[in-house]
């Protein structure tokens, strides 16, 4: 029921294409060939981590199979968001000590360091890695973009060979990349389309055995599909509900998984979901969303515009509650275009007529009250 979970290829639903064009664009790999970059798109819960994820481990068995290693190494770009995170990551997972005579410390080495004992790592084992870098566009520096996808042809690999899985929830993400790193990096894309109902049925139907027999509802599973459907066809947000529809039917003692457990589940979903999302933001970006958070109950809800110096005034209010310092207006106007970023809010520029310049309208994505319920759980 964890998300996480790698099921088996005849467990995958509904992603029988992607699957294949994903297989075919690194099946050079196998054979200990350069493998296609790839750029994947999608909206959240999609499959594009999953299929990305199946496809590399299936690669391994069958490069294996005709004697050549394959290496592979997956980033979660939302966690480790500089370059030299990412990279010290990569190295890290590809590296095995004992046989490369290579250390790869937390930290504590430039960024060219790691890169140089990420290329030794890489020849002196494998003869193809590959690396999956999903939330792609959560990365603050596409430098890593050019050096990865460039190894080979600059002669920082001479042994082995790189391919490189690009992973991003933004259609139009590959916009904003440099010209050079477009030509190297998207030599496949793929667009993931949401599940509709009766695929994320079948998803439900296939991950049910983590229920004892008998104990679910006829109506659970349609209920929570329909709930996800709604939601842009998320599959890991109707796998995050039904799951939390069981431990609501275990924490009060029920004998089934009834209807109005999904219903709990659904908001406890959607507070987790933000709650682990703020826990990883600082302490002054969480009073900033915290004032935006009252604001929007004051005015009606989370489609009420809100100006950037509504949202200053009440956090320095919030500062004085928990006895800290305030920030600059500044640095809270970075703040609010971050929390744009991590798709927490949206923002617009509004024209506030001649002599008067612009001005920015802030508005929550998600409702008022679960954004509360999410920054006092992730405190």
């Amino acid at each position: 029921m964890q998300v996480s979970h790698l099921p088996d290829g005849d467990r995958i639903i509904g992603r029988e294409d992607e699957l294949t064009n994903l297989a075919n664009a690194i099946k050079p790999a196998t054979r200990g060939n350069t493998p296609n970059n790839v750029l994947v798109y999608g909206k959240t819960g999609t499959g594009k981590s999953l299929c990305s994820k199946f496809i590399t481990n299936q690669a391994v068995n069958q490069a294996a199979s005709n004697d050549i290693s394959i290496g592979v190494a997956y980033i979660d770009c939302l966690q480790e968001s500089t370059e030299t995170q990412a990279v010290q990551s990569i190295g890290y997972q590809l590296n095995e000590p004992t046989k490369t005579d290579v250390s790869i410390p937390h930290s504590g080495l430039s960024t060219s360091e790691y890169y140089r004992r990420l290329w030794r790592i890489v020849d002196d084992r494998y003869d193809v890695a590959l690396i999956i870098l999903d939330e792609v566009d959560k990365i603050e520096d596409d430098d890593i973009l050019m050096q990865l996808s460039r190894a080979v042809e600059s002669g920082k690999l001479t042994e082995s060979t790189i391919g490189v899985i690009g992973i991003s929830n933004k259609v139009r993400y590959k916009e904003s990349l440099d010209e050079r790193i477009k030509s190297s990096l998207c030599e496949r894309e793929y667009v993931f389309s949401p599940y509709d109902a009766n695929q994320i049925r079948e998803i439900l139907h296939s991950r049910s055995d983590a229920f004892h027999e008998g104990v679910l509802d006829e109506a659970v599973i349609p209920r929570v599909a329909a709930l996800a459907a709604r939601e842009h066809g998320d599959a890991r947000k109707a796998i995050d509900i039904f799951r939390f529809a069981g431990e609501i039917a275990e924490e009060n003692d029920h004998d089934a998984v009834a209807e109005e457990c999904v219903e709990q589940a659904h908001e406890r979903e959607e507070t987790s979901r933000l709650a682990e999302l703020i826990s990883k933001s600082p302490s002054h970006a969480k009073l900033v969303l915290e004032a935006m958070a009252f604001l929007s109950q004051q005015n009606g809800g989370n489609d009420v515009p809100i100006t950037t110096n509504e949202v200053f005034d009440l956090y320095k209010t919030l500062c004085d509650r928990d006895g800290s310092d305030h920030l600059k207006l500044r640095r809270v106007r970075d703040i609010l275009s971050e929390l744009e970023f991590l798709s927490i809010i949206n923002q617009e520029r509004k024209w506030a007529g001649k002599g008067k310049g612009n001005y920015m309208e802030n508005r929550l994505i998600d409702d008022p009250q679960v954004i509360i319920a999410a920054c006092n759980e992730s405190e």
